[in-house]
């Protein structure tokens, strides 16, 4: 098979993985810088350019989209699967999970654990906002906001008045979210390939830090998670439509409640502290389900 990999470094370590381990499998790997590439949108036989050469003989493509460019990321995934490209996680899945307030309103449709989240746009609804997650202390968090930016944890309802107060201020978008006091500055990344979690981890915050993120100072390590932890990550994974994600939970006493649904979850992490040969499960199960044009959402919302 001949695989595309969209990713804007070809040296990031899970770049660099997945390609080693589609190469090891006898295939043929090629990075792709996705903002470099240019589109011919056409009714009979739309193409992806780049550089000098069309993409036209790609069997399957691992998009590694960055959120900073996640329009344009989506857009160039949009029109390989036009051409019929299988795509290890789809433009429309990937869209879903990078809008954290519609990714959250999915998983609550479907009923899976969440933790009380309010959002509003009126200046006058702060007090009630504030009073739907609980009260202090809850957490502040930025809806374009990646690896733990623009998480603030607020431990008075002063301090929760004054950085919604900010938030708006700059006309910024924001969730308002429960404090999940009990997880202890710990989640769980559930690592999701198809219908199985095949690797988890639990990030434990750096001292004093409740954000638990690798790229904060977290540390990883090996855990065992529950059949409840394994079936809800599974699940947000498939209403999102991803067939790839990293899903970070909370252990709540009411039971795990999910944080985030990632769709380009990092390898290096998870890899490290399972040992497990992730990418090689990912290239496999490309090998299982890539065959043209099998697109499954087909477009939709």
């Amino acid at each position: 098979m001949k695989i595309g990999i969209l990713s804007r470094n070809s040296e990031l370590y899970s770049t660099r993985r997945l390609r080693e381990a589609g190469e090891q499998r006898g295939h043929q790997v090629m990075i792709i810088d996705t903002p470099r590439c240019f589109m011919n949108i056409a009714s009979q036989r739309p193409t992806v350019h780049y550089k000098k050469i069309v993409l036209d003989d790609l069997d399957a493509i691992i998009p590694r989209i960055g959120a900073s460019i996640t329009f344009y990321g989506t857009s160039v995934v949009r029109q390989f699967e036009m051409g019929g490209v299988y795509s290890l996680n789809e433009s429309v899945a990937i869209s879903r999970s990078r809008d954290k307030l519609r990714s959250l309103q999915i998983l609550s449709k479907h009923g899976i654990g969440l933790p009380v989240t309010g959002f509003a746009n009126s200046t006058q609804m702060t007090g009630e906002l504030i009073e739907l997650v609980g009260g202090a202390p809850l957490v502040v968090k930025l809806l374009e906001g990646t690896q733990g930016i623009g998480v603030v944890l607020c431990e008075t309802r002063k301090a929760a008045e004054s950085v919604i107060e900010a938030f708006r201020g700059l006309q910024a978008n924001f969730i308002v979210q429960q404090y999940i006091k009990e997880a202890g500055g710990a989640d769980l990344r559930c690592f999701v390939i198809g219908d199985k979690v095949v690797a988890a981890m639990m990030r434990q915050g750096a001292e004093g830090e409740f954000r638990s993120n690798l790229h904060r100072g977290g540390t990883a390590s090996l855990v065992k998670i529950t059949p409840e932890e394994r079936n809800t990550a599974v699940r947000s994974a498939k209403v999102m439509g991803l067939s790839v994600a990293g899903v970070d939970l909370l252990r709540a006493k009411s039971g795990p409640v999910v944080m985030e649904v990632n769709s380009s979850p990092g390898l290096e992490g998870i890899e490290t502290s399972t040992g497990k040969d992730v990418a090689g499960l990912i290239i496999e199960h490309i090998e299982k389900n890539a065959r043209p044009g099998r697109t499954r959402t087909r477009g939709k919302g």
